[in-house]
């Protein structure tokens, strides 16, 4: 047959655009662009053992390459496989091009085996979903969507791809993507009056998301805050904001209760928000955030997240790197000695309340030492020790994170991810992903015991693929980050606090993690004692290879319970 299909076409569309790894898990529907990958070395297909790996393992390489990523997925049981972590995806702006198939245009009044409305199935967790209906088309939607993922807001899309739309020969020309600069800088006017309510704040307050991370603007941030001697608070991001051992970085608003989040949303009388939107938590406080008289501005690429939920006095549409770079250049100019001197004092006693809060914890940290069982930062503490200074680390220690990353201090943009959109299961398919897009770096991945079990079956794709990402369960027998939700919410209840649910009790039975990473191909310690530690790092660093750390740790769990009281 004379040509290329649209199967082969759709492989040089990706290749055209610097898509050169695939991730996915394939079935009958895709054989024939999946055989077409075989023509085609450059591309890399990383075969995952369910959809949602794949999408995971995706966003932590779209993460650590910041370019648009392939995914590929089955029919109707695939995607419905892969909602859950493309939920996790779009709440987190990963720049994902999602294709799948389908038996054919002609079979779809069939209402056979597998059929459904596959684009409407991802509407919902997806920025745009398409199906394409004719071979003269193919490439045309690919590219489009490929700009749609790509362009901030970025976020995942989705191309139904009909086996017979792509099984007939396609005469498209194969021509790269185009993705619209977004670099846009608010007027004059607009900066000046920004700069004329900060430099007037006695208490200014900054809070950012991962708008600053992708335009690449701690630098200008860390500026304007430092010029201001304003606090800085992460809210909903998933890569770095700014360097977490600077005195002015705070860490983060609440995740879950808008009670945590409102003291620290009310303290200053104007506010900055840059590159997010107030504030993500699952349980919003539903009245006013701010200080009553406090002024609010909101720089966002995003022109939805502005004043989607709470107030603003000036809401600009701009890229937060431009922005901020006007805008400290504005302050700079007008901000007199006094005002100098007033920053300097916050800054001062910003830094010696933060330095106070850490030598705390590390003091309390060292009278764990010896703990039976294992507190997270014993083990955490004799890691830092260990690890390269560029290693990459993928967080979904959930409960026992403080502790990490108390020692494993992020400092370095593209070196530090963590999980975000509410669903469990990233933190070892998105190691691996960066580990594949840093083949030079070391990079863990930190999931806990409960977590981990929604995507164990990354670990046989880490051997299959020579992907030496190494991983550490947090393993406290448990779902206690649920635990620690349901005492908050017996507290707001004044009801009296008793034994959590056996359903967040994980300790029988017991769950050997170092036997089950053994049984994929993975080299594995399981690590009780404190005398244990050590060995067991040594030997994952010992290599480029996976390895995985099956962490014990103290958790609130009664095994013998739970036998009795759920045995059938």
């Amino acid at each position: 047959m004379a040509g290329k299909t649209g199967n082969q076409k759709i492989i040089e569309q990706f290749l055209a655009d610097g898509m050169d790894h695939m991730f996915g898990n394939p079935g009958t529907v895709e054989q024939g662009f999946l055989d077409a990958v075989e023509e085609y070395p450059e591309m890399k297909y990383i075969l995952t053992l369910q959809e949602s790996i794949a999408v995971m393992a995706a966003d932590g390489y779209a993460r650590a390459t910041q370019k648009p990523t392939l995914v590929q997925l089955h029919s109707s049981p695939g995607i419905g496989n892969a909602v859950g972590a493309l939920y996790q995806a779009k709440r987190g702006h990963a720049p994902l091009v999602v294709i799948g198939s389908d038996a054919g245009t002609r079979y779809m009044n069939m209402d056979a085996q597998m059929a459904n409305d596959l684009v409407g199935m991802m509407a919902p967790v997806t920025k745009y979903s398409t199906m394409v209906h004719s071979s003269k088309s193919v490439l045309r939607t690919l590219r489009r969507a490929i700009k749609i993922a790509a362009t901030p807001p970025m976020g995942p899309v989705y191309v139904c791809l009909p086996m017979d739309v792509l099984d007939e020969l396609n005469d498209e020309e194969v021509i790269p993507t185009h993705i619209p600069s977004t670099r846009v800088l608010p007027s004059a006017e607009l900066i000046n009056d920004m700069a004329d309510a900060l430099l007037a704040s006695q208490k200014p307050m900054i809070f950012v998301g991962d708008g600053v991370a992708y335009s690449g603007a701690i630098p200008e941030l860390t500026a304007v805050a430092e010029l201001l001697g304003a606090e800085v608070y992460g809210v909903e991001f998933g890569d770095l904001v700014m360097d977490n051992s600077h005195p002015l970085y705070q860490g983060t608003t609440g995740h879950m209760f808008g009670e945590y989040s409102k003291p620290i949303t009310t303290k200053g009388d104007v506010n900055l928000v840059v590159g997010t939107y107030m504030v993500p938590e699952v349980f919003p406080d539903l009245g006013e955030i701010y200080a009553p008289d406090a002024k609010v501005i909101h720089i966002d690429l995003n022109a939805y997240e502005i004043a989607k939920n709470h107030r603003v006095d000036i809401g600009v549409v701009g890229d937060p790197k431009l922005s901020l770079e006007a805008l400290y250049d504005v302050l700079n100019d007008r901000i007199t000695p006094a005002q100098k001197e007033k920053a300097a004092a916050r800054i001062e006693e910003i830094t010696a309340q933060k330095n106070k809060k850490i030598a705390a914890e590390l003091q309390a940290d060292l009278g764990r030492k010896g703990n039976h069982p294992l507190q997270m930062a014993q083990f955490s503490s004799a890691l830092a020790e260990k690890l390269p200074a560029d290693t990459i680390v993928f967080d979904e220690a959930l409960t026992s994170s403080p502790a990490v990353t108390r020692y494993i201090v992020p400092k370095v943009a593209g070196n530090y991810f963590v999980t975000r959109g509410g669903s469990l299961g990233v933190g070892f398919p998105g190691a691996i992903g960066a580990k594949l897009a840093n083949p030079e770096k070391t990079v863990i991945g930190f999931s806990g015991d409960g977590g981990s079990m929604y995507t164990i079956q990354a670990l046989w794709s880490a051997v299959r693929h020579n992907t030496g990402a190494k991983f550490v369960v947090c393993n406290n027998g448990s779902y206690k980050l649920l635990q620690l939700n349901i005492d908050v919410y017996w507290q707001e209840r004044e009801i009296p606090k008793h034994d959590h649910p056996l359903s967040f009790d994980l300790s029988y039975p017991a769950i050997r993690f170092d036997l089950l990473a053994q049984s994929m191909g993975v080299d594995a310690v399981r690590v009780e004692k404190e005398e244990e530690i050590a060995p067991a790092i040594e030997r994952m660093l010992a290599d480029d290879k996976p390895f995985l750390i099956d962490l014990v740790l103290q958790g609130d769990h009664k095994a013998d319970w739970v036998k009795t009281n759920c045995s059938q």
